[in-house]
């Protein structure tokens, strides 16, 4: 009614004592987005006494920029008689609001002087619009010119430091912060913890916290933001405790957060009880960020069914929404549901892509994670570098070196470099590595190692390992050495490359230092893999007795794997009488296990015992223990064909089986006698050929 009331005061009397009406009625346009009664108002305003007024055409340009239409606000500027400071402020205000920061910032410069407020709008456009390191150089400016900074100020520069991930300049303007009066100030509080958390800090982000004379929901959601993305994720659920006690009423960021911290603890108890709050507040329920978070929750921590219904239950959707559940199919192996929701999405972006490609990976469906890249490409979409580790995981799991070099090819067509960053790299280096060295190619992986712009400990343990496992263990002894005195500190995945790197080598010696010095050291406590490596190298030197002694004063219950280390050994050194006690401890453990069974009928076989090889295999029969089947693969022109002993099965098994045969012909002819340890073997060659 007052806005009627002031439109036919307008209209009726253009000889208005001052021009507060046509403020007023501007005002009220702004907050309704009319454009065109602003313009209505313009045109009354020009046949007014007013037309010529700095004050309201100031008003008229900032309506115009709020409206979206800097055209008519660039106009007003250019036809005012008189300008003053609040006309270059507003003409800055609007092409900073609507995205124009070069131009605001030319104008800025053209400025005959400048206020705080100059100052503050440019620095603030700038910031909100991601140009952050331009930001800054204008905050820095306004500090050197001598203009008072205050909290919007600070605030904007903050903003800057947390898009850049600049800590050292956060930390400078915190000094500064701290010698003026808004240093108690819970805006400029919360934007510290907020600042620290964003640059990764959490001590600094508590301690801005604690500082606090007075604290408001914001500086809450800030620290347990701060906890959920920075770790550990259980301080952000007890922030939140906190934060309940205190009489702070949570709103939709405080509870995507806890709920966030939730999943990466996998812990889906609290999730339940969150959600059991957010049901009970309407104003909640339906929001997009929560439920986003909800469902990923329950992917995350296995429970698909539930976050299915939620996601179910959503009144509105958007491509996080559907990643999530695409990445919460796939992590429960259900990736076909997974491709079916991933076909369906109207908006896919690249992290949808990533999480069907790591699904596939994941669940050991690596060709299919090689075609999904293939479409990827097709349809033009540019991958980022957790897609280049996905597709160098499958490589490295096929074994395929061929493939992995294209993917390579395709990793330095988009320019990584392996180095730290906002966006670090450096895993994809270390996947190349990884791929590498599991397809025997340690010379590639190697100049990999070389070009990498910047390391890191998986950097070094990919290297140390691979070596090891490929043979070379003097070579990875050396560069655990190069890696002690680069500074880098290893950890349990070095050392277990280290001793297998001895065991190879047969440096028992060494091994033995090595083996000791974890927790000496290092500060590592060997874990039950450590003690196996040390079984092995144990085992290959004919040291039984000590690998025996080893394994009885673990500190740790020992499992078949070390007692089966041991085992392995006492064939090869022909120790009938630690073999048996061995076979016996892992028979205790794990009773179906066909493998001390054949281990044992083949060293009673090679000292010619045959009395207990029988013996050995009719209690086999008598335990129902059945001998897994030999099986061998063969890859051939990309395709592979894999053969197992008594296949029916397979498409060419007549030819198979007739090869067999001949193979056999010739070795009767030849009179060829196979040692013991091989008689298992063609016992099962010749009983395949039968079947056949």
């Amino acid at each position: 009614m007052a806005k009627i009331g002031l439109q036919k005061q307008i209209v009726g009397d253009l000889s208005l004592p001052d021009s507060s009406p046509f403020a007023k009625l501007l005002g009220s346009y702004i907050q309704s987005k009319s454009l065109l009664d602003i313009r209505r108002l313009h045109v009354r305003i020009i046949k007014s006494n007013f037309a010529s007024e700095t004050f309201i055409l100031n008003r008229l340009i900032d309506a115009y920029g709020r409206c979206g239409s800097l055209e008519d606000a660039g106009k007003v500027f250019n036809r005012m008689p008189q300008r003053n400071i609040f006309s270059w402020n507003s003409v800055i205000s609007v092409l900073t609001k609507l995205g124009y920061v070069d131009e605001a910032a030319g104008f800025f410069d053209s400025m005959p002087e400048h206020d705080q407020c100059s100052w503050n709008s440019i620095i603030s456009g700038l910031a909100q619009q991601d140009r952050f390191g331009e930001a800054l150089h204008y905050f820095v400016r306004m500090h050197r010119e001598d203009f008072v900074l205050n909290e919007y100020s600070f605030g904007s520069a903050l903003s800057a430091c947390s898009g850049l991930k600049n800590i050292k300049i956060g930390a400078q303007i915190h000094a500064l912060i701290a010698k003026t009066r808004f240093f108690s100030n819970v805006y400029m509080g919360s934007a510290l913890v907020d600042m620290y958390g964003k640059c990764g800090s959490v001590s600094c982000g508590q301690r801005a916290f604690d500082d606090m004379s007075e604290r408001n929901r914001v500086s809450w959601n800030s620290l347990i933001t701060c906890y959920e993305q920075n770790g550990p994720a259980s301080a952000a659920l007890q922030v939140f405790l906190r934060m309940m006690d205190c009489g702070i009423e949570p709103d939709e960021l405080t509870y995507a957060s806890v709920v966030s911290a939730c999943a990466s603890l996998s812990a889906i108890k609290e999730g339940k009880q969150i959600h059991a709050r957010v049901v009970k507040c309407n104003k909640l329920r339906d929001d997009l960020v929560l439920g986003n978070a909800l469902v990923d929750m329950y992917a995350k921590c296995n429970k698909i069914n539930e976050a299915r219904c939620i996601f179910d239950r959503m009144p509105v959707r958007n491509v996080v929404s559907e990643t999530s559940m695409v990445s919460g199919y796939a992590k429960v192996a259900s990736v076909r549901t997974a491709r079916l929701m991933f076909a369906k999405m109207m908006e896919r972006n690249i992290v949808s892509w990533n999480a069907l490609i790591a699904g596939y990976t994941q669940n050991g469906e690596n060709e299919e994670a090689l075609r999904l890249f293939r479409l990827l490409k097709r349809e033009s979409v540019c991958p980022t570098h957790y897609t280049f580790g996905n597709l160098l995981n499958a490589c490295a799991n096929l074994t395929d070196l061929q493939l992995g070099r294209q993917a390579h090819t395709h990793v330095l067509k988009h320019g990584f470099r392996f180095q730290f960053g906002e966006e670090s790299d450096i895993f994809v280096g270390n996947s190349l590595i990884d791929m590498y060295m599991k397809c025997g190619s340690v010379e590639d992986a190697s100049l990999v190692f070389k070009t990498m712009m910047e390391r890191d400990w998986v950097s070094w343990n990919a290297m140390i390992v691979g070596y090891a496992q490929n043979g070379y263990g003097n070579k990875a002894l050396e560069l655990f050495k190069n890696m002690l005195a680069s500074g880098e500190k290893p950890d349990h995945v070095t050392m277990i490359g280290v001793l297998c790197a001895c065991s190879h080598a047969g440096l028992v010696e060494e091994g033995r230092h090595h083996f000791s010095s974890m927790s000496r050291e290092h500060g590592l406590v060997p874990l039950k893999d450590h003690y196996t490596c040390m079984v092995d190298l144990l085992g290959r030197a004919g040291c039984l007795d000590e690998a025996k002694n080893l394994i009885e004063t673990m500190p740790m219950k020992p499992d078949a794997v070390v007692w089966g280390s041991l085992l392995g050994a006492c064939k090869v050194h022909r120790n009938i009488r630690l073999g048996k006690y061995v076979a016996e401890k892992i028979l205790e453990i794990d009773p179906s296990n066909s493998g001390p069974y054949v281990l044992l009928s083949n060293m009673y076989a090679e000292l010619g015992r045959w009395g207990d090889v029988v013996r050995v295999r009719k209690l086999m029969r008598k335990r129902g223990v059945i001998k897994q089947p030999g099986c061998s693969w063969i890859e051939v022109q990309g395709h592979v064909s894999v053969f197992m002993v008594k296949d029916k099965k397979h498409p060419q098994r007549k030819a198979i089986y007739s090869v067999l045969n001949a193979l056999i012909k010739q070795m009767k002819r030849a009179e060829y006698l196979p040692d013991a340890g091989d008689e298992e073997a063609y016992e099962e060659l010749a009983t395949s050929a039968a079947v056949g």
